[in-house]
């Protein structure tokens, strides 16, 4: 198969537009809807919603007597209001796995009942060094940490006037930067598989081919919480590759350059069959990726594979540093896994 051309720009310009679309886990319906603003555009894809809230398209292929999938997670880490407290300030409970220390200092946003934001800082309670000697050493948690809101507020009533009330969703600021062929930002973790399901789709597209079976994109809107592509996919699919980032640290394979295929995570090995289908591919179309083991990591895959799903399961995913903190991953890495995902929807023709 000759190598189709991705649209770098294209790709990159997707992932920074979704990445400042705010989708905490139970929050996504706005990601979910520019997802299908911009899949709308192809007449061979047609939509629908879960009634959890995922969005599941249908991309027709050359054959229609099974389908295949593929599946990115659009709701990202963020938080709650728990309590808000005598001072006015708020008390958080986190939505996914994250150390506050990572958020430490970030702006974020709280969003109100009557649809208001109102920003704000999340810091350690008592956290000047001029006043309190023991902030170096003070353990981040729950109970130590709050929100500083930019309103004038001294007391919990004056924070309730202001339409904060506990159970809103609090957004944190992504700081997205483009720079000498890196994206950094938050939230990468799993934007970036969203932008490149998309650019695989245009990239076919404009190729003038079409998938050798019917492709099932799904977007699951809980995977930070873990239960995410539990349900929904039809019954005719038969493989299941899910697209997430890569984790990269001491003992990993993984890099910021490349495509990863996870061939196990903490929920177990994925399937032996389809992953070897896709290092074939791979290596077939000169498509550079590494193998890796994540101990501390599940999956949409893993998610559906635990729900009693019937189908093969892979997972793929580009490099990504600094997971469930101040991420950063290289174009060549979202590029090489948007050409895996072309490969493998052609079937390797």
């Amino acid at each position: 198969m000759a190598k189709i051309q991705i649209e770098q720009d294209y790709l990159v310009n997707r992932l920074v537009e979704i990445l400042n679309i705010s989708s905490p886990s139970g929050y996504t319906e706005n990601a979910l809807k520019w997802v299908a603003d911009e899949l709308s555009q192809y007449a061979d894809v047609t939509m629908h919603y879960t009634r959890k809230g995922a969005l599941v398209a249908r991309w027709q292929g050359k054959n229609s007597d099974y389908s295949v999938g593929l599946a990115s997670h659009v709701d990202t880490l963020g938080a709650m209001v728990k309590e808000i407290k005598p001072s006015g300030r708020l008390k958080l409970t986190q939505l996914g796995g994250y150390a506050w220390n990572t958020v430490e200092n970030e702006s974020c946003q709280i969003l109100t009942s009557k649809g208001e934001l109102i920003s704000g800082t999340i810091l350690l309670a008592n956290g000047s060094v001029h006043v309190n000697k023991d902030v170096r050493g003070a353990t981040r948690d729950d109970d130590a940490m709050e929100v500083r809101l930019d309103a004038k507020t001294t007391s919990a009533d004056e924070t309730q006037a202001l339409g904060i009330n506990v159970g809103d969703f609090v957004f944190f600021d992504p700081r997205v930067v483009v720079t000498n062929g890196f994206v950094r930002s938050r939230h990468l973790d799993n934007k970036a598989g969203v932008a490149i399901m998309l650019a695989m789709v245009k990239a076919v597209h404009e190729a003038g081919l079409q998938p050798a079976q019917d492709v099932v994109l799904f977007f699951s809107n809980f995977e930070e919480v873990g239960h995410g592509a539990a349900t929904g996919f039809p019954d005719d699919m038969e493989e299941l590759v899910a697209i997430d980032m890569a984790a990269i640290g001491a003992g990993q394979n993984s890099d910021e350059y490349h495509c990863s295929i996870c061939v196990k995570d903490g929920s177990g090995p994925y399937h032996h069959g389809l992953t070897t289908k896709l290092r074939t591919l791979a290596e077939k179309n000169d498509i550079e990726y590494q193998p890796d083991i994540y101990v501390y990591y599940g999956s949409d895959g893993s998610a559906f594979w635990r729900a009693g799903g019937d189908v093969k399961i892979a997972l793929i995913g580009p490099g990504v540093d600094a997971s469930h903190s101040y991420e950063r991953t290289h174009v060549d890495a979202l590029i090489a896994s948007t050409e895996l995902c072309v490969a493998y929807v052609l079937g390797g023709e």
